[in-house]
C-alpha cells in the first residue's frame, strides 16, 4: 500500500493537472465496459473523478478491471489527461479530466451488497442502519454529516467570540428522576449503587455558574430512557448554554445571533432577527400549538358571536358549558377538499379528543354545505368577519378550550403539509415567551411544574404565587422552527427561599428535595448569582437545516424506533460473570426469551 498512498483526493483534479502522474484512492462508484475499454468512475469522500483503463492496458490490468465490483476498494496509479471533445461532464466537479490508469491494486474487496450505495430507491430504514458503514458513503449522508460538522464549527466559534467557555460536564451523574427515566450504571467497585447518565448537564451548569464561570456552553451528549420518535431517541446531542446576570433577553438574543451565523455560514441562509415572540396564551390561540409553523398563517379566529342567532345546538351547549368555538379558514381550498377529505381532517381532530369537525364552504351567493344551512341569514357577516373569500373552505372546533384549539392545532398542521404551504426552504423562527409555571393534575388535583421546579417566576407573580398558581407565569422560552421546538430555557432560581416556595406549591416533600438537589441547593447558599439558560436541540436543528424527517438521518449512529442499533446490535445481554462482578442478577418474565 506504501507505493500506491494516494496524492490527490478525488474531487480534486482539473484541467490544470493535464499531464501529471497521480495516485487516487477510493471505492468503485462504477464499472462500464465498452468493448474493452473500462471507464471506472472512483469515489471518496471529497468527489468522483473518472478513470479509464484503455484497451491498450497489460493484460493483468485489463483482467484485474474486468473482476471489480462495486464497493471495491482500490489504489489507481495513472496519468492526467482532457477529456475527449464532447465527453466533459459538466456535472462533475472533475469532469474536464480523467485519468489513464497505469496501476491498478485492489485494497479490499466488497462482498454483494445488501442494497446500491446512492441508489434513488428507497431502502428499509433498519437495512441502512444494519449496514450503517454503507449508508454513510452515499452522497446524502455525507453531504449531513458534513454539514453537522460545519454546524458545530459555526457555534462554538460563535459563542467563543461572546466570552463563553465550552466546560465538560460528568456523563456519570447522581440520579435525580424527573419528566423522562433515567438510564443507570452500576457502580463496581460501590455495590448497589448506581450513576445515571445526564438527561441534560442542567445542575451542572447552575452549579458552574455559582462557581464564577459566568458564560459556558458544551456540545452536551444526553440520555433519555423514553419511546423513540422522528425528532427524538435516547442519546442525543444540544447546544448547552447558561449565562450569570443575565435577563430572558440577553439569553434571547445571543441565541439569535447564534442562529443567524450558523444558518449563514453552512446554509448562506440570512436568518432575519429579531425573532417574532408569540406568549403562550397568544400561540395556543391563534395556533393551536406551543412551537407554531409560521410558514403560513391560517390564525384560528372566535365564532362564538355568530352562535347564539343560529339554531346548531351542539355549540351552543358548548358555549353554555364554558367552552369555546374557533373558526379556521382555508384560503382556496372548497373545491380541493370533498366531503372524503374532510372527514380525513375530523379523523386527525378526533385523535386529539374532539368529538367532530365542522365545515362549510364559500360560494358565490354565500355559505355552502356541511353547517351552512345554520348559518345562511349571518352568511355575510361572518364572511366579513372571518376574511373568507369565494372558494375558501371554513373548518369549525367548539370543545373545551383545551381541546378546540389543540385539535384544530393538529388539523392545521396537516392541511399546511397535504396543500404544500410548508416549503422545505423556508425557516421561520420565533419566539414562545410567558408559560404557565404550573399546572394542576386533573387527576389529584394537585399543582405540578409544568417544566421543571428550576425556573424562576416573573417578578410580578413573586409575593403572590401561592395564592393562585395557575396565574403565574414564568420566566420561560421556547425557540420554535418550522413547527418544531428547536430549544427551551428560562431564568433560573438562584434564591434558596423561591425554590423552597416552589417545592411547597408543587408538593415536592423537603426530604426528598435535599436528597435529590442537595448538592444544588447547597450551593445556592453560598452566593450563587442570577442566571439564565437555553439548551438548543441541535439533531433537530441540523435535521431542519437538512430539510429532512428525522433525527436518525442526521445523526452517524442513531438508535431505530424500539432503541436498538441494528449495526452492533445493541442493547445486548452480558455474561453471568460480568453480572457477578457488579453484584447483579437478572429477573426475567416467564414469558421472555432467555437467549
Amino acid at each position: 500500500m506504501e507505493k500506491n498512498r494516494r496524492t490527490i483526493n478525488c474531487g480534486q483534479l482539473t484541467i490544470d493537472d493535464v499531464g501529471k502522474t497521480v495516485t487516487l484512492n477510493g471505492w468503485i462508484h462504477r464499472n462500464r465496459d465498452h468493448g474493452g475499454v473500462h471507464f471506472i468512475n472512483l469515489r471518496d469522500r471529497y468527489g468522483i473523478t473518472q478513470i479509464v483503463i484503455d484497451e491498450e492496458a497489460s493484460e493483468e490490468l485489463r483482467n484485474t478491471a474486468s473482476e471489480l465490483k462495486m464497493e471495491f476498494c482500490v489504489a489507481a496509479v495513472g496519468t492526467v489527461r482532457a477529456r475527449p471533445e464532447g465527453m466533459v461532464n459538466k456535472d462533475m466537479a472533475t469532469g474536464e479530466v480523467e485519468l489513464a490508469v497505469l496501476d491498478l491494486e485492489v485494497l479490499n474487496s466488497c462482498l454483494p451488497l445488501p442494497f446500491m450505495v446512492d441508489s434513488e430507491d428507497e431502502v428499509n430504514e433498519n437495512l441502512r442502519l444494519k449496514y450503517r458503514y454503507l449508508h454513510l458513503r452515499t452522497q446524502g449522508m455525507r453531504d449531513r454529516i458534513k454539514m453537522r460538522h460545519d454546524a458545530t464549527w459555526a457555534v462554538r466559534n460563535y459563542l467563543t467570540d461572546k466570552g463563553f467557555w465550552e466546560v465538560e460536564t460528568p456523563t456519570l451523574i447522581k440520579s435525580t428522576p424527573e419528566g423522562a427515566r433515567d438510564y443507570l450504571v452500576p457502580s463496581r467497585v460501590n455495590p448497589g449503587r448506581f450513576y445515571a447518565l445526564p438527561q441534560s448537564p442542567q445542575l451542572y451548569k447552575q452549579i458552574l455558574m455559582a462557581g464564577g464561570t459566568d458564560r459556558y456552553y458544551q456540545i452536551a451528549r444526553c440520555y433519555r430512557d423514553e419511546d423513540a420518535r422522528g425528532d427524538r431517541q435516547p442519546e442525543f446531542t444540544q447546544i448547552d448554554l447558561e449565562m450569570s446576570f443575565a435577563s430572558r433577553d440577553d439569553v434571547l438574543e445571543t441565541v439569535e445571533g447564534m442562529m443567524v451565523k450558523t444558518f449563514k455560514d453552512v446554509l448562506d441562509v440570512d436568518v432575519p432577527t429579531p425573532f417574532p415572540r408569540l406568549s403562550w396564551q397568544e400561540a395556543m390561540e391563534s395556533y393551536g400549538s406551543d412551537k407554531p409553523d409560521l410558514r403560513f398563517d391560517m390564525k384560528f379566529q372566535d365564532f362564538a358571536p355568530f352562535v347564539p342567532n343560529s339554531e346548531f345546538g351542539v355549540f351552543k351547549s358548548v358555549l353554555e358549558s364554558g367552552g369555546t368555538v374557533k373558526a379556521m379558514v382555508v384560503p382556496a381550498a372548497a373545491e380541493a377538499y370533498s366531503r372524503k377529505k374532510i372527514s380525513e381532517l375530523e379523523d386527525v381532530a378526533k385523535s386529539r379528543g374532539a368529538r367532530g369537525l365542522a365545515w362549510m364552504k364559500v360560494g358565490a351567493e354565500g355559505l355552502d354545505g356541511g353547517v351552512s344551512k345554520f348559518y345562511t341569514e349571518q352568511a355575510a357577516s361572518i364572511k366579513d368577519n372571518l376574511n373568507a373569500k369565494e372558494g375558501d373552505l371554513i373548518l369549525l372546533m367548539g370543545s373545551d378550550w383545551k381541546t378546540a384549539v389543540t385539535s384544530l392545532g393538529a388539523v392545521r398542521v396537516k392541511l399546511g403539509a397535504d396543500l404544500g404551504m410548508t416549503k422545505p426552504d423556508e425557516f421561520k423562527f420565533c419566539w414562545v415567551i410567558d408559560f404557565p409555571l404550573f399546572e394542576k393534575n386533573e387527576e389529584t388535583g394537585n399543582w405540578e411544574p409544568a417544566h421543571h421546579m428550576f425556573s424562576m417566576p416573573q417578578e410580578r407573580f413573586l409575593d403572590t404565587m401561592e395564592e393562585n398558581p395557575g396565574e403565574v407565569l414564568g420566566d420561560l422560552y421556547d425557540m420554535v422552527l418550522n413547527g418544531n421546538e428547536l430549544a427551551s430555557g428560562s431564568v433560573r432560581i438562584h434564591d434558596p427561599a423561591i425554590q423552597s416556595r416552589v417545592f411547597d406549591i408543587v408538593g415536592f416533600p423537603k426530604k426528598e428535595a435535599e436528597e435529590r438537589f442537595g448538592f444544588l441547593l447547597e450551593a445556592f447558599r453560598y452566593g450563587a448569582p442570577p442566571h439564565a439558560g437555553l439548551a438548543v436541540g441541535f439533531d433537530r436543528m441540523v435535521m431542519v437545516m437538512a430539510r429532512m424527517d428525522t433525527i436518525r438521518d442526521v445523526i452517524a449512529f442513531p438508535k431505530n424506533t424500539q432503541g436498538i442499533s441494528p449495526m452492533d446490535n445493541s442493547p445486548s445481554h452480558v455474561d453471568k460473570d460480568q453480572l457477578a462482578d457488579l453484584k447483579l442478577a437478572i429477573i426475567r418474565d416467564k414469558q421472555e426469551d432467555p437467549a
